[in-house]
C-alpha cells in the first residue's frame, strides 16, 4: 500500500474513498492562479519559472482539496524545446511562426536527448513541489500525445479542421510517421526524466484524439502512447501511467485499446458504463464528468451520484471528462471535489477534513 490514496486507486487497491482531480485544476478558475500569471508577466514565463510554476501547482490541492497535484506546464514546451519558436497570441493561442511542413523541416529539429535535457524549469519545478507537497498527496507528471503535439507543430497553431496535418495523413504517411517517430523519442525521455524528477504518476494528453477516423487512430496515435507507456513501465513499474484520448468512444467500443498502462482517462463523450464494460477488468477507469456541469450544484451532484453508483464495484478515479473551464466558480469546484469524497466513503471510513 501507498502513503498516496491516489497511487493506491491507481494500481486498483482497496482505498477509503475513490481519490479526485481535475484536469486544468491549477488554472484560470482559480483568483491566486490570476495573481502569480500577472506576476510572471505572461504565460510562458510562468511554465519557465520553477518557482511561480510550482506554486500554480499546489495551488488547488490546498485551496480545492484534490489528491493530487498535476504539473504546471504546458504540452507545446516540447517542440519549442526541439527548436520551433514558440508565441502565445492574444486571441490566437499558441503559435509556432514556422511549422513544420517537409522532411528539411522535420531534420531541422534536435530531438532525444539533446532536446529533452534542454526541459530542466520542467525538472526544477518538479523538485521544488515534490519539497512542498505534503506526503499523502501524489504529484502527477505529463506530456502531450505525440500525435496532439505532431497538430501543432504541422497546422502552426490551433485548429478546427485540421486540414494539414490529416493531408499529409493521406498523402505523405511517410513524413507524418517520422514527425511522430521523433517526437515520440522525445516524450520517453522527457516523461522519464520527470520521473527522475519526483512524480509520483504520469498522463499522456492525446487532446486531439478525435480528429482521427477510428481505423486510422491506432496507426498515427495510439500505438505510439503504448510504446512511450511501454518504455516507462519496463523502467519504472511502480509509477502509475494514465493514457487519455479525448473522443475515441467508437474505438473504445469496437475494443481497439491495448497496452501496458494503469489507469485509462475516460472523457465524457465516451459514456462510463462502455469504458467500465469494455475496459474495467484491465485498467483502472478516470473521469468523466461533463466540465459544464461544475457550473450547477445540482448537474454536479446527478452526475457523481451517477458515477459513485456505477463505479461501486469498480475501480475508478474521478474526474472531468476535460478541463476544469476558466470561469467555473471555486465554490462549485470545491463542491466537486468534497462530493466526489463523499459519495464514494467506504462503510466506517471518514473524510479527511480537508475536503
Amino acid at each position: 500500500m501507498s502513503q498516496k490514496i491516489f497511487i493506491d486507486a491507481c494500481f486498483g487497491r482497496p482505498t477509503p474513498y475513490t481519490p479526485v482531480w481535475m484536469m486544468r485544476q491549477a488554472g484560470r478558475y482559480l483568483p491566486q492562479y490570476q495573481e502569480v500569471r500577472q506576476k510572471a508577466g505572461n504565460f510562458l514565463n510562468l511554465c519557465h519559472n520553477p518557482e511561480l510554476a510550482a506554486e500554480v501547482t499546489l495551488q488547488p490541492v490546498e485551496i480545492v482539496g484534490v489528491d493530487a497535484a498535476i504539473l504546471f506546464s504546458d504540452i507545446l514546451v516540447v517542440p519549442n524545446e526541439m527548436g520551433m519558436k514558440l508565441d502565445f497570441v492574444k486571441g490566437e493561442g499558441p503559435v509556432f511562426a514556422e511549422p513544420i511542413r517537409s522532411r528539411e523541416d522535420l531534420e531541422a529539429l534536435i530531438g532525444g536527448e539533446e532536446a529533452a535535457d534542454k526541459l530542466t524549469y520542467v525538472y526544477d519545478t518538479i523538485r521544488l513541489v515534490r519539497e512542498r507537497l505534503a506526503d499523502d498527496k501524489a504529484l502527477i507528471g505529463f506530456a502531450g500525445a505525440p500525435w496532439t503535439l505532431a497538430t501543432y507543430m504541422i497546422e502552426g497553431q490551433g485548429t478546427k479542421t485540421y486540414t494539414l496535418c490529416k493531408k499529409m495523413m493521406y498523402t505523405d504517411p511517410e513524413l507524418l510517421h517520422a514527425i511522430l517517430r521523433k517526437v515520440t523519442d522525445v516524450v520517453k525521455l522527457y516523461l522519464e526524466k520527470q520521473i527522475q524528477s519526483g512524480v509520483d504518476a504520469v498522463q499522456i494528453f492525446d487532446s486531439w484524439a478525435a480528429a482521427i477516423e477510428p481505423s486510422k487512430y491506432d496507426e498515427f496515435s495510439w500505438k505510439y502512447m503504448v510504446e512511450i507507456a511501454e518504455y516507462l513501465k519496463e523502467k519504472y513499474s511502480h509509477i502509475p501511467v494514465i493514457l487519455f484520448p479525448k473522443g475515441i468512444a467508437a474505438f473504445v467500443e469496437r475494443g481497439w485499446v491495448y497496452g501496458n498502462f494503469d489507469v485509462f482517462g475516460v472523457d465524457w463523450g465516451t459514456p462510463m458504463a462502455l469504458a467500465k464494460e469494455k475496459l474495467g477488468e484491465r485498467y483502472v477507469l478516470q473521469g468523466n464528468m461533463e466540465p459544464c456541469r461544475l457550473y450547477s450544484k445540482e448537474a454536479t451532484r446527478e452526475c457523481v451520484s451517477a458515477l459513485a453508483e456505477l463505479m461501486k464495484e469498480g475501480r475508478h478515479i474521478f474526474n472531468l471528462g476535460h478541463g476544469i473551464l476558466p470561469d467555473v466558480p471555486v465554490e462549485n469546484a470545491k463542491y466537486f471535489v468534497s462530493l466526489c469524497k463523499e459519495l464514494s466513503r467506504r462503510s466506517g471510513e471518514s473524510v479527511p477534513e480537508e475536503s
